[in-house]
């Protein structure tokens, strides 16, 4: 009787520790998680503020900042329910956004024209600058999949970063092609040229009255007379100091074997 409670009180404490282990198993497979979850919000809001950070470097309509705020109310909202201790710290942020957020949609809608838009001269600035339009068109065609963008709004907005895109590639591409000129690189600035005329048609086909798409095109097609100039001024004195090399062979002293 005694050896059986004795099994009996053995076998109780292998279920309670094996309870207890499954329970804490549970809790840091919980507690992973969260810190998982914790932490992808954290990345999506940091992202997000990255580009809401260098929208002054480009036309950037007021639908567009309203998307990349409510990504970032949206990532604040979940971040509360996973913070723990920082659970106000979050829930603070997201008021704060929210507000934003009201007050842009209450303000009259504004997209600025994607005409006044420069290429800026630094390149590490238009490195930054192509890595936002990047990014950006990423979280927009995100957000439109959980169907937080408008359908509508959706396609002006890719559109205009479309057009950015376009404009930067267009304008790099001329700009090289300038550079490689100045340095009498005529083969490299023809093909670059050409590359950007290429674009220019494909695109001027669909958008025929974009006025930037005309203007880069008379642009291109002028840097490539000028490119052809330079290179046939440059080929006819190869060629005479080719026929005074010849001339020089013919009356030079004759060899006697």
């Amino acid at each position: 009787m005694i050896f059986t409670l004795v099994l009996i009180s053995i076998g109780a404490l292998l279920l309670l520790v094996i309870g207890i282990n499954v329970i804490q198993q549970q809790k840091e497979r919980a507690e992973a998680e969260r810190r998982t979850e914790l932490a992808r919000q954290r990345a999506i809001i940091d992202e997000t503020e990255e580009v809401l950070s260098h929208t002054g470097m480009f036309p950037c309509s007021s639908q567009i900042i309203i998307v990349l705020y409510k990504r970032v109310e949206d990532a604040l909202g979940t971040a509360v329910t996973h913070a723990a201790g920082q659970a106000a710290d979050y829930q603070r942020r997201q008021g704060d956004i929210n507000a934003q957020v009201q007050t842009l949609m209450a303000a009259p809608k504004q997209a600025p024209s994607i005409e006044s838009f420069r290429l800026p001269d630094n390149d590490k600035q238009i490195l930054t600058l192509v890595q936002v339009l990047k990014k950006l068109k990423a979280i927009l065609r995100a957000e439109h999949n959980k169907g937080k963008v408008e359908p509508a709004i959706f396609s002006e907005e890719e559109g205009r970063i479309d057009s950015l895109q376009l404009r930067i590639n267009v304008d790099s591409m001329l700009s090289r092609a300038r550079a490689a000129c100045f340095m009498k690189q005529y083969g490299s600035s023809k093909q670059m040229v050409t590359k950007a005329l290429s674009t220019l048609h494909a695109i001027k086909a669909q958008t025929p009255n974009d006025p930037f798409i005309a203007k880069k095109v008379d642009e291109a097609k002028a840097m490539l007379d000028e490119i052809s100039g330079a290179q046939k001024l440059s080929s006819p004195v190869v060629k005479e100091e080719k026929e005074e090399e010849d001339i020089d062979v013919l009356f030079q002293p004759k060899k006697k074997w």
